[in-house]
């Protein structure tokens, strides 16, 4: 039998982060979570019942020394979090997604994603995607696309596979939280702008990614990526102040218990800063936001196994926490 498990199991680096939760029938809520698996509501402690996730990342830069205060205040009151369903941390308003920024990655789909008619060996064809990507880390072009916000599920709700969706895949990526407007920023800044950073699961149907109809088009993410439920979020948002290096965190997921993904952010062709930076040479990316940065090889195309009804798929990246999200058949219509 399925068990959730409580939000104390998934620790995060740092003496804080943030969360949106919920009272069994309650409202959704701001939340600071501390490393002792406590809570504080935001909205009581901020005197503002409608204060959101969002709102305090809209003023960063004034909310985050009173966070830390508030962090380190043992007298005030709290609450276990272990009473309190966890949400997806924030609801933003625009979803920056990355396709093929893991070098290994990027080489397994490649061989993976056969075109019609291409009988070369397999060694030719990884020889062909290592030198494009050498290619793409030496003209500093990330591959960045839009996402929807409406895809976005919490860190343990289960995840609906439609019943068109063929070859449900998962992708868990670290994800950037915005939390000063960001527009034609250098690579220098741009991780200025960034607020912290949480776990995401960006399921893709492969069966869908490319258009075989119209193969001049190119992909079709808008079908094969924002499926209702499609991005698991969360569960925290652990400020940047307390993951000082993003350059080398171990991303693993394991499906029913067994390790598919289990790499290092240090395999990224471009990192969060180039990430963030080129995003917003055409884009004003706003507070709340989110920048998903990739994904690293062991996706299902590369295993042959792709996702089923009542796989259970446990994801965490280092200092952020974990997640643990079962998927669940749509019926056919």
């Amino acid at each position: 039998m399925y068990v959730k498990p409580a939000p104390a199991s998934a620790p995060f680096t740092g003496p804080f982060a943030l969360g949106t939760l919920s009272a069994q029938d309650g409202p959704a809520f701001p939340a600071l979570v501390t490393a002792d698996a406590q809570v504080l509501d935001l909205r009581v402690a901020f005197d503002d019942e409608r204060l959101t996730t969002r709102t305090l990342l809209e003023d960063w830069q004034t909310a985050l020394p009173r966070l830390r205060a508030l962090a380190g205040d043992a007298g005030r009151a709290r609450e276990p979090l272990a009473k309190f369903r966890v949400h997806a941390p924030v609801e933003p308003r625009q979803v920056f997604q990355s396709g093929a920024n893991y070098r290994q990655h990027v080489i397994d789909l490649h061989v993976a994603h056969r075109a019609p008619g291409d009988d070369r060996p397999e060694e030719e064809r990884r020889a062909e995607a290592a030198e494009i990507m050498d290619r793409r880390a030496a003209e500093d072009l990330p591959y960045v696309f839009i996402g929807l916000p409406s895809a976005i599920t919490g860190p343990y709700d289960d995840v609906v596979l439609p019943s068109w969706a063929e070859k449900p895949d998962w992708e868990l990526e670290l994800a950037a939280v915005i939390g000063r407007p960001a527009h034609r920023v250098s690579v220098e800044d741009a991780l200025d702008h960034v607020a912290g950073y949480t776990i995401a699961n960006d399921l893709t149907d492969r069966a869908t990614v490319f258009r075989r109809d119209m193969p001049q088009i190119g992909t079709d993410w808008l079908r094969s990526k924002n499926a209702p439920g499609f991005t698991p979020l969360g569960p925290w948002i652990v400020p940047a102040e307390s993951l000082a290096d993003t350059d080398d965190l171990l991303l693993t997921l394991k499906l029913n218990g067994e390790t598919m993904q289990d790499e290092s952010t240090k395999d990224m062709i471009f990192d969060v800063a180039r990430m963030v930076s080129y995003a917003s040479q055409t884009a004003r990316l706003l507070p709340g936001d989110l920048v998903l940065t990739g994904s690293p090889a062991g996706n299902g195309m590369h295993w042959g196994r792709l996702l089923r009804d009542g796989d259970v798929m446990d994801a965490a990246i280092t200092g952020l926490g974990a997640q643990r999200t079962r998927c669940v058949a749509q019926e056919a219509r």
